[in-house]
């Protein structure tokens, strides 16, 4: 099949991956750039190429790229950090409750057994306790802790003219093979709820906005995970 190319969301965030962009399994993955090239989940592995290609297609270098942020552990995620880190040398940052599953690879809880894929375990350089901010050359990207569809689940926050919240698996699914927690769930979408994002990137289901839409797409979910 023929795939997209980069879809352009600011001037500093593309997405570069995803079901139509990169590989069916794929989740939808953006490139930050903060002059320092961040790259938020990379896809469940065989549509790296695409994306690799994708983060050309926008002028910038994908040898270059800095850090890689896994927003939690399953494959669909994070299944090409092998490759993003043999080609770029670019640091891994996740969350410490999902790390000893990147690590292990444990096919349960990051859902390889779903997608009929081997997971080899991935180091983690950078491990995250709760919120923080990682600062670039070119600003920072907000980490914020908002677990429930895994216990790790981090959202990133790119304020400027616009305020942009990656949340990527705002929709779920839950499932006890890798302890989803409704109520934290909940929480965790009234703190989104209140940033009172301008452009909600998600996993799955796309990019929205104005902050209406966000709003619209974060309550929605809330109310049908309540």
């Amino acid at each position: 099949m023929t795939r997209g190319r980069a879809e352009e969301i600011t001037p500093a965030v593309f997405r570069v991956g995803g079901s139509d962009l990169s590989h069916g399994q794929d989740c939808l993955v953006y490139l930050v750039d903060l002059v320092d090239l961040v790259l938020i989940d990379c896809g469940a592995g065989a549509g790296w190429p695409r994306i690799r290609d994708n983060i050309a297609s926008t002028g910038r270098d994908p040898a270059a790229l800095h850090t890689l942020v896994l927003t939690h552990g399953h494959v669909d995620h994070i299944g090409a950090t092998d490759r993003v880190v043999a080609e770029s040398g670019c640091r891994v940052v996740a969350h410490a409750a999902d790390v000893p599953a990147i690590e292990s690879g444990d096919p349960a809880f990051t859902a390889s057994s779903w997608y009929g894929l081997d997971l080899p375990g991935y180091p983690v350089d950078h491990v995250v306790e709760g919120d923080e901010a990682l600062a670039f050359a070119g600003g920072a990207l907000e980490l914020l802790h908002t677990p429930g569809h895994t216990p790790a689940s981090l959202a990133a926050v790119l304020r400027g003219e616009e305020t942009v919240l990656f949340g990527q698996d705002i929709h779920g699914p839950f499932d006890a093979a890798f302890a989803s927690d409704l109520p934290a769930y909940r929480r965790s979408m009234e703190r989104l709820l209140a940033l009172e994002a301008d452009v909600l990137c998600e996993g799955h289901y796309g990019v929205y906005r104005p902050a209406s839409a966000v709003r619209r797409f974060i309550a929605g979910h809330l109310r049908d995970n309540s």
